[in-house]
């Protein structure tokens, strides 16, 4: 069955006319063949869906009227912040997507010693603006009715300095001095897995890591690419301590 569930930024309530985005526009009205009567579902982030009815379809604007509302209680019961080194090519995207997919609750890209990207302040707005995009249609193809947010790019030692050690579990991958994540005691708080990118973490930032009270955990016996150490280490969690 084709999704018909697309993101609005518009405020969304009952008897409301919406436009549809341009890129969901276009999708409903030529990819899927959708006109005017047809329904589909929009949602915004505020935890619901909403069942709309297409009331206009023109070159310039298509027009949806909100009908009712469903509150959508899917979300994890762990509070997942993802601390990613910043990856090139597809491999940042698909990481943005799949931990999205996965339940991850917030996003924060992060520059590393070893990144092999290195971003200006304008192409970092422009990256920035195209991961949110991914989370959103991440959330549109999942069912997700809450939208994670890509934070804006931040160096590693930055966070560490806004973010000073807390009763919340903190996490990254290390092979040394590292513990299984199984022996890890269920969470009560929140939760922030630190990835490095494609050259890993550096000494020194992985002992600024643990002096801020991140846990070193082994993923087994192999080396994982950081985009595959990410995925499974988010799974992993989601199976012991989460809704898999």
């Amino acid at each position: 069955m084709s999704n018909t569930r697309f993101y609005s930024a518009e405020k969304l309530f009952i008897g409301a006319l919406i436009p549809l985005s341009a890129s969901a526009a276009t999708h409903a009205t030529r990819a899927l063949r959708l006109n005017i009567g047809d329904e589909l579902k929009l949602f915004n982030g505020d935890c619901n869906d909403y069942t709309c009815e297409l009331v206009s379809v023109k070159k310039s604007e298509v027009l949806a009227k909100v009908l009712a509302s469903q509150a959508i209680s899917n979300e994890s019961p762990l509070n997942i912040t993802l601390l990613q080194g910043i990856s090139s090519g597809d491999r940042m995207d698909y990481t943005i997507q799949k931990a999205v997919e996965l339940g991850v609750n917030a996003i924060q890209p992060i520059s590393t010693e070893r990144s092999v990207v290195k971003l200006s302040q304008e192409r970092a707005q422009k990256r920035l603006e195209h991961w949110q995009n991914i989370v959103n249609s991440a959330c549109e193809q999942s069912g997700r009715a809450f939208v994670p947010q890509v934070l804006a790019p931040l160096g590693l030692s930055h966070w560490l300095a806004k973010n000073p050690a807390s009763t919340d579990t903190r996490i990254l991958l290390n092979p040394i001095g590292a513990i299984k994540l199984a022996d890890l005691a269920k969470p009560k708080g929140n939760v922030t897995l630190l990835i490095g990118a494609e050259g890993g973490l550096s000494q020194a930032e992985i002992n600024a890591a643990t002096a801020n009270c991140f846990q070193s955990i082994i993923l087994g016996p192999r080396i994982l690419r950081t985009e595959t150490a990410a995925l499974t280490a988010i799974s992993s969690m989601q199976t012991l301590w989460g809704d898999f």
